[in-house]
């Protein structure tokens, strides 16, 4: 996992590892006992109970950054409310305006203040104006991308009339600050999630048996697909495999896809399956993405929560494509871009999204001429030759973000014009393709049948097998290395 993360990051990381918990028994423990009391509470205690158990969660590591998260809370929370009751537009469009400031202000700082410095420190360097970076190093809030955004999103449907300031501060504290989706995500729509937690919940035991299995397909996901492609992606970015040439490459960027996949599709499963033992249900944020056809429907199937975000409060307030000619280029561009660097304070971030930019730009071309529709029908073998080619370009873009630099990820693209073949190679792709080809077969049956995890829809007795079945392939094939999900740096 080091070599994933940008430099003076890696540290935060280890030590929110040592206290953040969905690698170790500890969190099932404290799930265990949070729905132990929760299920005997009636809803208002719930939500205290709930809201307590979060600024736990949320604190242990540092209670510094928990006093930020209720203090951005508690402004929101006030700004609705006025915005609500004011009858003057310019009133409600200053605080409005007040939201958004206070919010990116806040998540520019703690988020992009080390990536600035530095920056600024290479750039006098290479005008021979030598200076020293600042004493001053900013760790990042876990979790800060994720609950800034559901508070930008509340402020401006509140704004718009599409949803009621929440008249409670303990309902809107808990809508976010839920601990299942707290560090990593999905994002919650305010509209979806804030009315469940002001309405009664009841206990369901198949929505609890659900929530226990997506669980398990959580974990399947994460400790024997994601951990051990890791294994893999890590020796070829490292340069453990030897110099960069094809087929380093090509271990490096499929080991990375199935890993990101894995690893996040994971967590939004084990963060969909806690949500559910609750009474909640959040929305689903993977739909087997590498069975794409284009980069858009890519972005339709990979990290749902964010891509809609992205969508409703970035694209359409631009212009979206209602604007005329290179202005919706220029919207899907400026999305894209800001959608990379949301990732990361690291240009490699946003490189990945300049690509899925141009290539989002490249496809609404094509077909606007009609060009596609020329080239590829309807037939199976077109949409699969399609499917082929979007992952291997979306392969391509994961070096960028998997790579610590620029020059690392361009002195492993080099590696496109290189062959040179040693026998390890055929063992690693053959150790790939143990864990990578289960995680495809997976998601086939997923597009076909329509469920959201496998055998959803069959008996309780296939159900239970299948939980039996899960338990033992983690116990035999979790890799033995331990890795943070990749989400959490964000």
């Amino acid at each position: 996992m080091a070599g994933l993360l940008p430099r003076g990051r890696q540290g935060h990381l280890c030590v929110l590892l040592k206290h953040m918990w969905f690698d170790s028994p500890a969190y099932a423990l404290f799930l265990v006992l949070v729905v132990a009391v929760y299920w005997r509470l009636d809803r208002k205690r719930q939500n205290i109970f709930l809201l307590a158990a979060s600024y736990l969660f949320y604190g242990w590591w540092d209670y510094r950054f928990l006093l930020l998260m209720i203090g951005s809370t508690a402004i929101d929370f006030f700004i609705a409310r006025s915005i609500q009751r004011s009858e003057s537009q310019s009133t409600r469009r200053t605080l409005l305006v007040t939201s958004l400031v206070v919010n990116f202000a806040i998540l520019g700082f703690f988020k992009y203040f080390n990536f600035f410095t530095d920056s600024l420190t290479h750039v006098l360097g290479t005008l021979g104006l030598g200076v020293s970076a600042p004493l001053l190093r900013i760790l990042l809030p876990p979790g800060i991308s994720f609950y800034t955004f559901q508070e930008i999103a509340y402020i401006v449907d509140v704004y718009k009339r599409k949803l009621p300031a929440a008249e409670s501060f303990l309902d809107y504290a808990l809508f976010i600050s839920l601990f299942p989706h707290l560090i990593a995500g999905p994002i919650q729509r305010p509209s979806h999630l804030l009315p469940q937690v002001q309405s009664p919940r009841n206990f369901q035991s198949d929505q609890f048996f659900d929530g226990i299995l997506l669980i398990l397909s959580g974990l399947f996901r994460k400790c024997v697909i994601a951990d051990n492609c890791a294994l893999l992606a890590n020796a070829a970015f490292s340069g453990s495999l030897g110099p960069s040439n094809l087929p380093v490459l090509a271990i490096g960027a499929y080991a990375f896809a199935w890993q990101i996949y894995g690893d996040f599709s994971g967590y939004s499963d084990i963060a969909r399956g806690s949500a559910q033992l609750l009474g909640f249900h959040f929305m689903v944020n993977f739909r087997q993405p590498y069975l794409a056809t284009s980069i858009q429907d890519f972005w339709r199937r990979w990290h749902i929560s964010l891509s809609t975000w992205l969508r409703d409060y970035l694209y359409i307030p631009l212009g979206g494509s209602a604007e005329p000619g290179y202005k919706t280029y220029r919207n899907l561009f400026a999305t894209m871009l800001l959608g990379g660097l949301w990732h990361g304070a690291n240009w490699t971030f946003v490189v990945w999204g300049w690509l899925h930019g141009m290539a989002l730009a490249i496809e609404r071309y094509f077909r606007q001429t009609g060009f596609l529709g020329k080239i590829f029908d309807r037939e199976v073998k077109w949409i699969w030759l399609r499917r082929i080619v979007v992952f291997h370009l979306v392969c391509l873009s994961w070096v960028f973000f998997r790579a610590e630099s620029l020059s690392s990820a361009i002195s492993l693209l080099r590696g496109l014009g290189h062959w040179t073949w040693q026998p390890e190679y055929f063992v690693a792709l053959k150790f790939l393709a143990l864990f990578a080809v289960p995680l495809f077969l997976m998601d086939l049956y997923l597009e076909h049948s329509g469920e959201e995890y496998v055998l959803q829809q069959r008996t309780p007795a296939m159900r239970v097998a299948l939980a039996c079945g899960v338990i033992l392939l983690i116990s035999l094939f979790s890799a033995n290395q331990a890795n943070a999900f990749i989400y959490f740096q964000f």
